[in-house]
């Protein structure tokens, strides 16, 4: 199928694709690198009288510190991500956020995407298996929605509301992400499960865990709307280690926060949580093997 017909603009500069957006009554659709929403046209899943290009506007490319966090424009690629555009901004006292943000960037589709989609992109678009979406829930990001009424800040974890379903309001567009600048003792752990690569997963985990700032989130994604997290487990493996990963303990928090998954669907999630905190742990094949975790 073709998209039904609509105009295209080419925003130069945010404060172009902010005026834009204010157009209400246009049916104003933000395009970053069109990976989601180019398909959802041309199915006619979704109309719009105007595509606003976003991917040329420097201000939405732009990585720099802010007050104890890493502010990524919304239109950075996954492929810029993944080669290191982080990397300079976020230096050595930083260094395992760098790994864990191109680890998981390079892990999104193919790179033929990858070259073209964009951090806000994926986080707008709101699939509840996107990769974005889970490890900015993880990592406890601020997302940055303009409007022509000013800035505001929304918590990842409040951002989607369900399944391709998001906190931005008419006219709003996401500028960008701040994520906290974890320490240097910041340990973290990424894991999903897809029936191939490049496909989303079915399954997946983001473990993050800070001594420094006392963090220790486990988030589970792929669900049926938003991620959802496991405060209690986070809780004793901060405490006791790999070996708060029992079983049963693993079992009980898959089944409180992902109540409407069918019992194959929480086998395999808790197995990504596992393989999630173990990574983050260091915990090698060798040791499950040898019984020592």
């Amino acid at each position: 199928m073709k998209a039904a017909p609509f105009a295209y603009q080419r925003a130069a500069s945010l404060a172009d694709a902010v005026r834009a957006c204010g157009i209400a009554e246009a049916g104003v659709k933000i395009m970053g690198g069109s990976q989601s929403l180019g398909p959802m046209l041309n199915m006619r899943l979704v109309r719009a009288a105007m595509l606003v290009d976003v991917s040329g506007a420097q201000e939405l490319q732009r990585v720099e510190r802010r007050d104890g966090s890493l502010f990524i424009g919304g239109a950075l690629t996954h492929a810029a991500i993944e080669d290191g555009a982080l990397d300079a901004a976020l230096g050595t006292d930083a260094a395992p956020l760098a790994r864990m943000l191109r680890y998981i960037a390079g892990t999104i589709a193919y790179r033929a995407v990858r070259n073209l989609g964009t951090l806000a992109g994926s986080l707008a678009h709101a699939d509840p298996a996107a990769d974005w979406v889970l490890a900015m829930a993880a990592l406890d990001a601020q997302l940055q929605c303009v409007s022509a009424s000013g800035t505001r800040q929304v918590a990842a974890t409040q951002f989607m509301s369900g399944a391709f379903t998001t906190a931005l309001a008419e006219g709003e567009l996401l500028a960008g992400v701040l994520v906290p600048l974890y320490s240097a003792d910041m340990r973290w752990g990424y894991y999903k499960f897809c029936r191939k690569a490049g496909e989303f997963a079915e399954a997946s985990c983001a473990a993050v865990f800070d001594p420094q700032s006392s963090t220790a989130r486990i988030v589970i994604g792929a669900l049926d709307g938003a991620p959802a997290s496991l405060p209690g487990l986070a809780a004793q493996v901060a405490r006791h280690g790999a070996g708060a990963l029992s079983d049963g303990a693993v079992k009980e928090a898959v089944s409180q926060a992902a109540q409407t998954k069918d019992e194959v669907d929480r086998r395999l999630i808790a197995a990504a949580v596992k393989r999630a905190v173990r990574q983050a742990l260091g915990v090698s094949e060798a040791d499950k093997l040898a019984g020592t975790v």
